[in-house]
């Protein structure tokens, strides 16, 4: 007889992770708390449960291991003594550390941050470019990883008589599946990004405006305050992968905005390349929208991650209108020499944060600067105009005798 008053639980237990991370001569151990924090976040994203992190301070990393053996030991002794499903790494680890540090923890999972990134990306991407995008980088990643007990990724191919070489070994079938998957879906993204060309050339009479910034500091939700879109926003690292493009119109006057994917530190080499036709978006725009979490404690470091990576996309030298967004969640830290009061002094002076802010030096960080709260819709009136400025001076280039045509200025309301 089942008892009634009982309940089952039918919930799935979070996976549990110890996370490991080194500081060397080229991060410090303040850094490293901040990758951590990080990377806890990226573990969460995928539903993850951090309960442990380790971090040691050395020259660099072990070639072997990462960190050092007495570091190793400990981690070893804290995982067999507490239920750990995996061991995360913050830098991308060589194949010859997966292997050695899976020998040490035997059934415990081996992860580093590129492959934790590419899972979050696996599980956000909804086109089918971007899942496209999303697998070739996951093979490209596996490939130079497979060892002999490498679990099989999909059945063989070319079984048969005269189909197989004589003694081929099972990582060599691996390696050939994987090899022919990778050609395989370029092969196929490069008919999609055709595609895409032509779709964006096709939209190359209307000023393009994208939408860039590092992961999670409000773009989607920008976006949906500029274009009145429905865009998915939320307080997830990755939360938008796929790029979403809007027409928009102020005082009669139509442009394109694409929200993009989010930027991070030491995000994998084989996203930025499979990811090269989203990246387009970027570097095919006439005006960028640089969003900054201003709440953030290292948002200085993030605004620098995005400019690097906009450099190396090619994409610096655009018309840029830096948005210090979330000033409703921001406090005065700083202190008097940076420009901004500290909390007591704010306070006696009887300034808004935004009005200290306009005051301090983030306010000559670029040509343009707006601080805003997109959530909260707080001085969005003063970035439409900035934005307009831009997107009208582009769109005159383009249609000179517009004025001719009947253009009609409409004023906008906040």
């Amino acid at each position: 007889m089942i008892d009634k008053k009982k309940s089952y639980s039918t919930a799935v237990e979070p996976e549990t992770a110890v996370l490991v991370a080194v500081s060397t001569q080229k991060q410090t151990p303040g850094q490293t708390k901040e990758y951590l924090e990080e990377l806890a976040f990226l573990a969460t994203t995928l539903g993850i449960k951090t309960v442990k992190t380790f971090t040691q301070n050395l020259e660099k990393t072990d070639i072997k291991t990462y960190t050092g053996k007495g570091k190793l030991e400990e981690i070893e002794i804290y995982i067999t003594a507490n239920p750990v499903d995996m061991v995360i790494y913050d830098d991308d680890l060589t194949p010859s550390q997966v292997r050695n540090l899976e020998k040490v923890f035997k059934d415990v999972k081996v992860i580093d941050r590129s492959l934790l990134i590419l899972d979050i990306f696996a599980m956000r991407a909804q086109t089918a470019q971007s899942k496209l995008q999303v697998e070739l980088a996951q093979y490209q990643y596996m490939y130079p990883r497979l060892t002999r007990l490498w679990t099989h990724l999909s059945r063989q191919s070319g079984v048969g008589v005269g189909m197989r070489g004589p003694g081929e070994t099972e990582l060599e079938t691996d390696r050939r599946i994987i090899k022919e998957r990778i050609a395989f879906l370029k092969e196929k993204l490069e008919k999609v990004d055709r595609q895409s060309t032509t779709r964006r050339k096709e939209r190359d009479r209307l000023v393009r405006v994208a939408i860039v910034g590092y992961t999670n500091v409000g773009k989607s939700t920008l976006m949906n305050g500029l274009s009145k879109a429905d865009v998915f926003a939320e307080n997830k690292l990755f939360a938008t992968v796929d790029s979403t493009v809007r027409k928009v119109n102020m005082e009669n006057i139509p442009f394109l905005l694409t929200d993009t994917v989010g930027f991070i530190r030491k995000l994998p080499t084989t996203l930025i390349e499979s990811f090269k036709s989203t990246l387009d978006e970027v570097r095919e725009a006439d005006i960028l929208l640089h969003i900054v979490d201003i709440s953030h404690p290292t948002f200085e470091e993030h605004l620098a991650v995005v400019n690097d990576t906009l450099v190396e996309i090619g994409a610096a030298d655009k018309p840029t209108i830096l948005v210090f967004n979330k000033i409703d969640l921001y406090s005065p830290s700083f202190n008097s020499e940076d420009g901004l009061n500290d909390d007591e002094t704010h306070e006696e002076s009887g300034e808004s944060v935004l009005e200290q802010l306009k005051k301090s030096y983030l306010s000559h960080k670029a040509d343009s600067v707006v601080f805003v709260s997109a959530a909260k819709k707080e001085n969005m009136q003063e970035l439409r105009n900035k934005l307009f400025a831009l997107v009208k001076e582009k769109h005159f280039a383009i249609y000179p005798n517009w004025l001719d045509l009947g253009y009609t200025p409409v004023q906008n309301e906040e």
